[in-house]
């Protein structure tokens, strides 16, 4: 059976070579996901254009998919039903909104974000709020929760394999594979595993590609904005860039940071999957033009996986 792959989507100052792995910052180019900003505002009981894009939007990230069969979510029409409703208010809680069930303003907001590609909820279960793999923590009157989350199953890589290669394909560019290097050193320092560049890709135990739309894997990429990377859980070790993205290394206004993409993508290639903290390399969005770091949700997630 061939491997799940997970999509996320996410951000020198200097303009990057216009290549098929790095890109100029393009012309403002419509989000696959601008269509829902023009559905603000509608609620349940009414008809209207374009909520059949919302609705295949949610079965793509599992909230309509996992729970219903395909002739009970009526995929195909523009009514907003009981369903619908009910798979945006489950979308309002994994991200910490009012669970209204209509399409208001913090929503539309939330969704039209670049995201990662990774279904919120797969086989019924919220990678974002699954109760089991919540822990408490609490010092003096401080008390904090963490939201990190593994894959179905808890893949990971075998104890004895604490060493990982990681490989490129030819065409990569030395900006960007600094930039990757650099993603994995700080995963190196956070964990027990040691990693380390080779150049056979073929043989490497993790593989980097920048790839565009229908790439051969079974999860096409989408254009400019919408997902802009997915990578497999253990041990498969596939992780493809979009290469319609304009990406930069560093925070540049309306581009992508490589280094952000790559900490997010390793940690799904070392077993993690989201966490519904902000703040945390591991939560499933983050604006063009932004750069992330490790936080110690996605630390101790790691930790208790592979129980460190």
């Amino acid at each position: 059976m061939a491997p799940k792959v997970f999509q996320f989507l996410f951000f020198l100052a200097l303009p990057l070579p216009s290549l098929a792995n790095l890109s100029d910052p393009k012309a403002e180019t419509p989000s696959p996901f601008e269509f829902i900003k023009h559905l603000q505002g509608c609620h349940k009981g009414e008809k209207v254009e374009g909520l059949h894009q919302l609705k295949a939007y949610l079965k793509n990230f599992g909230y309509l998919t996992n729970q219903y069969s395909p002739n009970q979510i009526h995929e195909n029409n523009d009514d907003f039903d009981d369903l619908l409703e009910s798979a945006i208010k489950t979308y309002q809680l994994n991200y910490h909104l009012k669970a209204t069930g209509s399409l208001d303003a913090s929503t539309v907001s939330k969704m039209i974000v670049p995201r990662c590609g990774v279904a919120d909820i797969i086989n019924g279960t919220s990678s974002m709020r699954a109760g089991k793999k919540r822990h408490h923590y609490s010092h003096n009157t401080l008390h904090t929760v963490s939201h990190y989350s593994f894959f179905e199953g808890n893949p990971k890589w075998p104890p004895s394999q604490t060493h990982l290669t990681y490989g490129f394909s030819p065409s990569t560019t030395p900006q960007a594979i600094s930039a990757v290097a650099r993603a994995f050193d700080k995963w190196g320092s956070a964990t027990h595993f040691t990693f380390s560049q080779t150049q056979e890709y073929e043989n490497a135990n993790m593989k980097i590609d920048f790839l565009r739309l229908d790439h051969g894997d079974g999860h096409p990429f989408d254009g400019p904005g919408g997902t802009v990377a997915h990578a497999s859980p253990p041990p498969h070790g596939s992780f493809h860039y979009d290469a319609d993205e304009s990406w930069s290394v560093g925070a540049v206004p309306g581009s992508i940071d490589i280094e952000s993409v790559a900490l997010h993508e390793i940690g799904h290639l070392l077993g993690l999957m989201h966490s519904s903290v902000e703040d945390a390399i591991m939560y499933p969005s983050i604006p063009s033009g932004a750069t992330k770091g490790l936080h110690a949700d996605d630390i101790q997630g790691i930790k208790v996986l592979y129980n460190l």
